[in-house]
């Protein structure tokens, strides 16, 4: 009974705690709606040190100045464009979590699929190899000579 109730226990305070607790208490806005468009627009933002983390989820001390950045933008009258703006000026579009598909990201969104293209071309052609060495066909036909020299080693055999 006791081992149930310590799973249950720890259950719940699985299940009750925070979505992410990067954010510090001191960071949080004392108005709640400011505080949910820092919280969305930190979850767009990437964390220059952690790579694929949000800003959000990030214990990174850089996560945490720019978390900050947005908050104080936000509470200077920000819109939320005007932050994000403010911050990929600073920071390049490398910041965000999902770039701008334009000129200069065009290599990051059309590269995974040139290189799958490129894959699945040098495997096509490495199997088409493989299959004309398998079947011979890069072998010249036996002459006469041969031919018979060969039916002369088969009959020795049987």
């Amino acid at each position: 009974m006791k081992r149930i109730l310590l799973a249950a226990l720890l259950a719940l305070s699985a299940a009750a705690s925070p979505p992410a607790l990067a954010v510090q208490p001191d960071e949080v806005l004392p108005d709640p709606a400011l505080e949910t468009r820092a919280r969305a627009i930190s979850q767009e933002l990437r964390c220059l040190v952690c790579q694929n983390q949000s800003i959000d989820d990030s214990n990174a001390p850089l996560a945490r100045d720019l978390r900050l950045l947005v908050r104080d933008r936000l509470k200077a009258g920000d819109s939320d464009d005007k932050v994000m703006e403010y911050v990929t000026d600073r920071y390049g579009d490398y910041v965000l979590l999902r770039p701008p598909f334009k000129a200069t990201t065009l290599v990051l969104w059309i590269g995974p699929f040139a290189v799958l293209l490129l894959g699945a071309a040098g495997t096509f052609l490495f199997l088409r190899g493989r299959r004309g060495v398998a079947a011979g066909a890069d072998t010249a036909p036996l002459n006469a000579d041969e031919r018979r020299r060969l039916d002369a080693l088969l009959r020795k055999d049987d």
